[in-house]
């Protein structure tokens, strides 16, 4: 094998798509190993680890491109094969993108002078650029949704410090998910417009309620992102409690919902003693938070996200509110396909295995069997000794969050790009004891464009795999969308039954129909 390698100067990309063309150059059958990407420092120690790094490679700066491949010696047109096919992919972006706007300004200043209008900024730049982007913003008058994460967390708090006085949000660091005006950003569904507002300090928990809002026939009014440390101690939930201000204060806004992992003692104390202040009813979800305070400040408490769902929409149309931990279908046809599925499963199987795009899904996952008494490994787990002493290899009863750091260094989120999830799914099969496999698919705005397409050819292999060993897998999923998100919910619904997956309307239901299931196998 060869280094091929080629350095541009002074050129960017967007690191998501270089990620992808990454991915698609691997596939070339005399490519070994590549990279393309910026020169970032990351970038460069992976290129190192992946031994595609030389003198030229190390000098780079993060405003460089390059391309590092491994090819077959007897490839002698490999290098130039390899660089063409980089360039297409990027030209086709590229073309695509002048259709779609053909003003693309190169600085926050150009693109401020083309919309003159303009109330907010989304900025996805790395870490150690994006606060500073985000102080311009600010000085601008402008609302900021900060997608970047590795923002230090003294920036963090000085950004919300200037935007609580100027009376801006700042969505984020590390903020995927808003609905601002009816506008869905970053990772977002196609939701109806209705008189629910949610603050979420999670992504895909904000998503979770918000396209099960949309099945229960009501809509959202706003949903603000905080991002994930607001609710920390250092941070003091500066922007939760500035949006719950700004939804309290909101005509539009009836329902008021709250959605994060438990709050620092003394934030969750700011934050219900606000609640206590308003006469709008109030939905409350710290995922696994502690009930009787939640109750105690007047609002209403949550067993799961699916819960907070049911509680706002019955707030909201005026019905009933009522803990919700039961099934779609009735208990007997629950229990019906849980004896079928038990069936086909032999005596040794009794393990989950369950692995989820969305982290805080994959939280609640693990939150819900717990109470059922099963005890769930993980790379993040509801407890030090569960940890998995190797994230690659799950240990009896698993539950992965594959969005976490531990998996997306220097590659796309698996929302984005499923590919890793797919590489794993057969793995786990090689383990005769496993009996379920649980997964997600979150789809909308931002997310993979067939994310159960994707999965598909891993789900055959890992049945497969268990049918060779005359055993059964046990397929289960949940699709996080609406019907008029872009993937087509329906579509995906069909190709992942038609698979064999059983599709359940909820990540609560789907959790809670595998612990039936477990506890029906250990019998």
């Amino acid at each position: 094998m060869k280094l091929c390698v080629d350095i541009r100067k002074n050129t960017y990309y967007d690191s998501v798509a270089l990620m992808v063309i990454t991915k698609e150059i691997k596939k070339l059958p005399y490519v070994k190993e590549i990279i393309v990407g910026m020169g970032t420092d990351l970038n460069k120690e992976l290129a190192s680890n992946l031994k595609l790094s030389n003198g030229e490679i190390e000098s780079l700066t993060p405003n460089d491109f390059f391309i590092a491949a491994y090819a077959d010696d007897e490839e002698d047109e490999a290098a130039k094969k390899i660089i063409n096919k980089v360039d297409e992919l990027l030209n086709s972006k590229n073309e695509k993108e002048e259709v779609e706007d053909e003003y693309k300004p190169n600085t926050f200043n150009a693109a401020l002078k083309h919309m003159k209008d303009a109330n907010m900024v989304i900025i996805s730049l790395p870490g150690k650029y994006a606060a500073d982007e985000a102080r311009k913003a600010l000085k601008n008058g402008l609302n900021v949704m900060l997608f970047s994460d590795n923002v230090t967390l003294e920036d963090e708090i000085e950004l919300k410090k200037i935007g609580r006085d100027k009376g801006l949000l700042v969505m984020g660091p590390d903020c995927g998910t808003a609905i601002i005006n009816h506008v869905p950003l970053c990772f977002a569904n196609v939701v109806r417009k209705g008189d629910i507002g949610i603050v979420g300090a999670s992504g895909t928990g904000t998503q979770e309620v918000t396209v099960l809002i949309d099945k229960l026939g009501a809509g959202i009014s706003q949903a603000i992102g905080t991002g994930g440390r607001d609710l920390k101690s250092d941070v003091g939930g500066i922007m939760m409690i500035e949006a719950f201000k700004a939804l309290i204060e909101d005509k539009e806004t009836k329902v008021i919902v709250l959605i994060s992992k438990p709050p620092a003692p003394e934030v969750a104390k700011k934050i219900l003693e606000m609640v206590a202040s308003t006469k709008k009813p109030i939905v409350v979800d710290f995922i696994g938070g502690d009930r009787k305070s939640i109750e105690a400040s007047g609002a209403y408490a949550c067993i799961s996200l699916e819960d907070a769902a049911y509680k706002a929409v019955a707030l909201s149309k005026g019905n009933p509110v009522l803990d919700y931990c039961g099934f779609t279908e009735s208990e007997e046809e629950i229990d019906k396909l849980v004896e079928e599925e038990a069936a086909r499963l032999d005596k040794k199987q009794k393990y989950i295995r369950a692995l989820y795009t969305g982290g805080t899904l994959a939280d609640e996952a693990m939150k819900l069997l717990d109470k059922e008494g099963f005890d769930i490994y993980s790379n993040i787990p509801l407890k030090p000794e569960l940890r998995l002493k190797n994230i690659q290899k799950s240990e009896m009863n698993t539950c992965i969050d594959l969005g976490d750091d531990d998996f997306t260094v220097g590659k796309p989120h698996p929302m984005i790009d499923p590919m890793g999830r797919v590489e794993r799914l057969p793995e786990e099969a090689e383990d005769e004891e496993v009996a379920i496999m649980l997964m997600d698919f979150v789809i909308g705005y931002g997310s993979h464009v067939d994310p159960a397409g994707e999965m598909l050819p891993g789900i055959i292999e890992a049945k497969k795999k268990m049918e060779s060993k005359g055993k059964y897998l046990s397929v289960v999923g949940y699709i996080c969308g609406t019907e008029n998100d872009p993937q087509n919910y329906k579509a995906q619904k069909e190709k992942l039954e038609d698979a064999g997956v059983i599709i359940m309307p909820s990540n609560a239901q789907a959790v809670r129909y595998c612990a039936k299931l477990m506890k029906r196998l250990t019998k």
